[in-house]
């Protein structure tokens, strides 16, 4: 409950980065990584990962041979996120639109997936934008970059980017209901 109520402080604080002012259900964290091969992923990138709602189920279920990456602005979550100290988590305190040049400080070329909590909606065009390009550019030919939004209103610059190649489910049993797109990098 403790990580709740920080979640809350924080969001209240930051309601402008954040974008809600409660972590993501579990409900919401399954059904985002239900797609993802695990077993056969090498390098997963979480944009946005809060307290690690998301974070502890991708850990649970990642490989002994994988390696997940974080990208977190927030001083009191970045720090939330080191303590968990996996062995195979990398907590990076750094902007999702720097990805390209965080990545290649770890010799990483391309990824298999992006997971993305980022409120994309309300970070400004030219930001957002850069986000989804260089994480369209270090995705691997058919990797997914997974995002939910509370609204469809950011559909239609995901297609931008990844084209036809996007699916789309609702989770209502989030606070609040979450929109979750499926992007496939095709090129």
């Amino acid at each position: 409950m403790s990580s709740r109520i920080n979640f809350l402080k924080e969001a209240l604080k930051n309601i402008n980065t954040l974008g809600t002012v409660t972590p993501s259900s579990r409900f919401l964290s399954k059904r985002m990584l239900k797609e993802i091969n695990f077993s056969k992923a090498d390098v997963i990138v979480e944009l946005g990962p809060g307290t690690g709602a998301i974070t502890k189920y991708i850990l649970e279920n990642l490989s002994p041979k994988a390696t997940l990456i974080c990208f977190e602005i927030n001083d009191n979550f970045y720090q939330q996120l080191q303590a968990l100290q996996h062995p195979r988590l990398v907590v990076l305190k750094a902007s999702a639109e720097n990805i390209a040049d965080e990545l290649k400080k770890l010799h990483i070329n391309q990824v298999n997936y992006i997971i993305s909590s980022l409120p994309l909606a309300i970070i400004p065009d030219e930001i957002s934008n850069k986000i989804l390009e260089r994480s369209f550019e270090a995705l691997e030919q058919n990797g997914t970059f997974i995002q939910y939004q509370y609204s469809l209103s950011y559909f239609k610059k995901l297609k931008n980017v990844f084209k036809e190649s996007i699916s789309l489910e609702f989770e209502p049993l989030n606070i609040p209901p979450a929109f979750i797109y499926r992007c496939k990098k095709v090129v």
